[in-house]
């Protein structure tokens, strides 16, 4: 069954209202809603605040105050130092009493260690003022005051270590109809007996599972009510009857059960206890507000309209349920058709339909089933069923449809043709055998017929489909190349081009004669050609004689010398331009002597700036002029945002921007203006204001900075740390406070694969080059997301971006949007070390907050999360099938319970 937990505060909350009738109206109002999958003692405590908080806004203090009177009440802390005897107090209300049942049998001896003596010696030891220095102490509560409605929570869900989840105590706990408080108050002055108004029943063995059920007391008349979902049952004489709550399992039901006293009770499922106090007065009548009264009868008349309408539709289906019945019983031992009688053929699929009682049958459709004559399609016969005559005529009468299917309507014409085509697929195959092994014999001198190797690869599938498709004419009997025909051990690549070319079509140059390249066609024998030729009567006969088109002879010829001579005047024209800028721009080229603006020259008051990426790919083609597409223009619009500002400050470009941008000396931007186009000039500028000092320079930019799409640009860059899916973070075993490997020798904890695989990386493409220094090459190109603007990312050289992975370190993939919690349970299917034993930090901030996302917490894709055990690591994978009902749950997330 599933968990539906019974709201029990609300039964608590109302009992305040003293008229039965208005109190059990109002149970039955919010019976049907009120229906949580959270724990019950949770909502009992959100409840009342959300009810407090609602009811401070009321002008009438006895509305206002009527949670704190019915359910509030007072206990202290009381400290007592046994050196000097000061005694210290710690006053604090509360709205409900939770009890440890472990051990105890009886709820006296619950309430009576609630309130035992506890010592304060060893490390315990408490401060006291008076003595100023720590000394052996007591501490016990005190209970004050008490509620007129006494809430007592059995706490019989507990954390187990071992397990690393909870778990339910099923032990029995005795407890009377009329508890006495009084032995417990400090203040013995007043009168303190409770009797029992409401219990919470939690049936079932889990503290995962299991279900609700209510039982209220009503005050006025003291009959007893048993709450069940939507199933309300007013119980037999005016005692509590527990009943078959108690039965965890239905095997121990028939187990003797164990007599109590008169007016005591005892449960093993016993959750939460109500007891109100005793008045003297016989009977207080209140009355209800007409308006709310209202109310309460309106919803309870929607509430049992609803009952009944359920009721009623229950009561239809099960008469439904009944004829089907009758109905399937009658006709099944009918259904097959003997041999010798008349048959019809029914859909099988209404059949099915037929046989399901949850869906009512439609008329019969057997049009799927029918051939272009109009009679069942030989290979539908498997989609079929055949029913005898008197069968066939009820589901026709009863349900309609058509067309009958009679044992005539088998189509005659159809099955001949498919017989045709079997024995046609037949000779196929053994055609398809004598051709292969004529294809292995070569063919000497001019015998033989030129064959398209594609059509050679797929003519028996075209033959195959001129067979599956009896409609199409005679005349095509060439077929259609659909590339698809190919034996699976050849390679995809040698498919057909061409998917409506017919068989040997694919050899015809657009001249409509031989194409000139031989290798898309080969030589067959004449037999094999006259086997082909059975098959595809039109296809285009070329005998090995005949020569291949002269006009596309002449053509080839042509192109191969224009391509040839455009070829060699390209590769001049190409080494010619990479040697001229080579020469023009030595310095930018070997990356020497280049300007920097950490330490700027104080006989240049400009710099240019453009986009690394220019700089790179002109280097790449200089290096290889005939590999590598020349470049014909500086492309700073990229470093510019929508607005026409610069995307970055001075500050950024000396630091994590650099990766972006090139710097250029007046004299080189005079020559990159000659030698390429230039879209968008970019320079800094260093200025003296008249006010300064020489040693303050001002710089400025050409265009100026664009603070709004600056600020974008770095919210971007801050939410895509943020917001992330399926990212790798690595999590780090740490011993002692000390992290697993050595941080200043990290190479120490690396494969020798990885080293090897590091040194590789780190070679560049124009290594060879002596010209070229290697120390900022191989620049690539990388799009920004922001959509305001586009830069580019420089990945500097060339290095493994692998992690390096370190002993006691693992991988895990998380989002952005996950919890704390949720890494915790990854953590520890990783380390097999259980939540509460974890404590994790990142960056030296210690991670705490369960609820809390990744993303909220600076936990970014490529992190580091440092993880420390308090306990010895416990092997938690016998308990893997246990931990999958631990998974976070929602709780009153998104409710008004939360809304305070």
């Amino acid at each position: 069954m599933s968990l539906r937990r019974f709201v029990s505060t609300s039964s608590t909350c109302l009992l305040c209202c003293r008229t039965a009738r208005g109190a059990i109206s109002i149970h039955q109002g919010l019976l049907k809603r009120w229906v949580w999958t959270q724990d019950a003692q949770e909502f009992s405590k959100l409840f009342m605040s959300l009810l407090e908080d609602t009811l401070t806004s009321q002008k009438n203090p006895d509305v206002r105050d009527i949670v704190q009177k019915q359910f509030c009440g007072e206990y202290a802390y009381v400290t007592v130092c046994n050196q000097c005897g000061r005694e210290s107090k710690l006053i604090s209300k509360f709205y409900e009493l939770e009890l440890n049942i472990q051990g105890h049998k009886q709820l006296s001896d619950c309430i009576t260690e609630f309130l035992k003596e506890e010592k304060l010696e060893g490390d315990n030891r408490y401060f006291c003022e008076t003595c100023q220095s720590k000394q052996n102490a007591t501490r016990r509560i005190r209970l004050l005051s008490l509620p007129c409605t006494l809430n007592l929570q059995l706490m019989r869900f507990v954390f187990d270590r071992q397990t690393g989840h909870k778990k339910k105590l099923n032990a029995y706990i005795e407890f009377s109809e009329l508890l006495d408080m009084e032995p417990y108050m400090e203040d013995k002055a007043n009168i303190f007996v409770y009797e029992l108004s409401a219990v919470l029943i939690h049936r079932g063995v889990s503290a995962y599972s299991g279900h609700y059920i209510a039982h209220v007391k009503d005050p006025q008349t003291g009959e007893w009510y048993r709450f069940n979902d939507e199933e309300i049952e007013k119980m037999e004489g005016k005692k509590l009857q527990l009943g078959a709550e108690e039965d965890l399992e239905p095997s121990k039901s028939q187990t003797r059960k164990l007599k109590c006293g008169k007016g005591v009770y005892r449960s093993r499922n016993a959750y939460m206890l109500v007891y109100r106090l005793q008045t003297r007065e016989k009977s207080l009548s209140v009355e209800i507000p007409a308006f709310l009264q209202e109310l309460v009868e309106r919803d309870n008349s929607k509430f049992e309209e609803w009952c009944t309408e359920m009721a009623e539709m229950r009561k239809q289906s099960v008469a439904r349920g009944k004829i089907k019945h009758e109905e399937v019983k009658e006709l099944y031992q009918k259904l097959p058709a003997k041999a010798g009688c008349p048959y019809d053929f029914v859909s099988l699929e209404w059949l099915q339909q037929w046989l399901d009682e949850s869906t009512p049958p439609k008329p019969i459709d057997n049009t799927a089933c029918l051939c272009s004559h109009g009679k069942l399609h030989p290979d539908k016969i498997p989609t079929v069923k055949r029913v005898s005559e008197y069968v066939a005529d009820y589901f026709y009468k009863r349900y309609g449809g058509g067309p009958r299917l009679t044992v005539k309507a088998l189509c005659r014409d159809c099955v001949v043709e498919r017989c045709r085509v079997l024995r046609l697929k037949n000779q196929l195959n053994e055609d398809y055998k004598t051709v292969s092994n004529l294809l292995k014999v070569t063919v000497k001198g001019n015998d033989g017929f030129w064959v398209g190797k594609s059509s050679l690869r797929s003519w028996r599938q075209l033959a195959l489909e001129q067979l599956d498709d009896p409609d199409e004419d005679a005349d095509q009997s060439n077929g259609r190349m659909n590339g698809d025909a190919k034996s699976k051990d050849e390679s995809i690549a040698e498919k057909r081009e061409e998917e409506d070319l017919k068989f040997n079509e694919d050899i015809i140059c657009p001249h409509g004669n031989l194409c000139i390249s031989e290798n898309e066609r080969r030589v067959v024998s004449g037999e094999a050609w006259e086997k082909l030729q059975r098959y595809f009567r039109n296809a285009p006969e070329f005998p090995n004689s005949k020569d291949s088109c002269s006009q596309c002879k002449v053509a080839d010829s042509s192109s191969l010398e224009i391509l040839e001579r455009e070829g060699e005047e390209n590769e001049a024209l190409h080494k010619m331009m990479a040697g001229e800028q080579k020469a023009s721009l030595p310095n930018l080229f070997q990356d020497k002597n280049r300007p920097c603006l950490s330490s700027w020259p104080e006989e240049v008051d400009e710099l240019y700036v453009v986009s690394k990426f220019f700089v790179e790919e002109w280097r790449k083609f200089v290096r290889r002029p005939t590999r590598c597409s020349p470049v014909s223009s500086v492309g700073n619009r990229d470093l510019l945002c929508p607005h026409g500002g610069l995307m970055f400050t001075f500050a950024s470009m000396t630091k994590d921007d650099s990766k972006l941008i090139a710097l250029i000396w007046p004299s080189e931007w005079e020559k990159i203006q000659k030698l390429f186009v230039v879209d968008y000039a970019i320079r800094v500028v260093r200025r003296q204001p008249a006010d300064a000092s020489p040693e303050a320079p001002l710089f400025i930019t050409e265009p100026e900075l664009c603070s709004e799409c600056r600020e974008g640009l770095l919210c971007q860059q801050e939410r895509d740390l943020r917001e992330y899916a399926q990212a790798t973070i690595y999590v780090r075993k740490v011993v002692d406070n000390k992290k697993v490997m050595k941080d200043a020798a990290p190479e120490l904890n690396m494969s020798s694969s990885e080293a090897e695989e590091e040194r590789e990386e780190a070679r560049l493409e124009g290594e060879q080059d002596p010209d070229f220094n290697q120390a900022n090459s191989n620049t690539k190109r990388q799009k920004m997301s922001h959509p305001n603007y586009i830069v580019y990312q420089k990945q500097g050289i060339r290095r493994s971006t692998r992690h390096r992975k370190v002993r006691g370190e693992k991988a895990l993939l998380v989002s952005a949007n996950q919890t704390l919690k949720d890494l915790k349970i990854q953590i520890m299917h990783a380390f097999s070390v259980a939540p509460f034993d974890q404590n994790l930090s990142i960056d030296g901030a210690i991670l705490s907050d369960d609820s809390a996302t990744l993303g909220s917490l600076g936990v970014t894709p490529e992190s580091v999360v440092l993880l420390k055990a308090d306990e010895p690591i416990v092997d938690y994978a016998a308990i893997d099938d246990v931990m999958q009902v631990c998974m976070p749950e929602e709780g009153f997330k998104g409710t008004g319970l939360l809304g305070h």
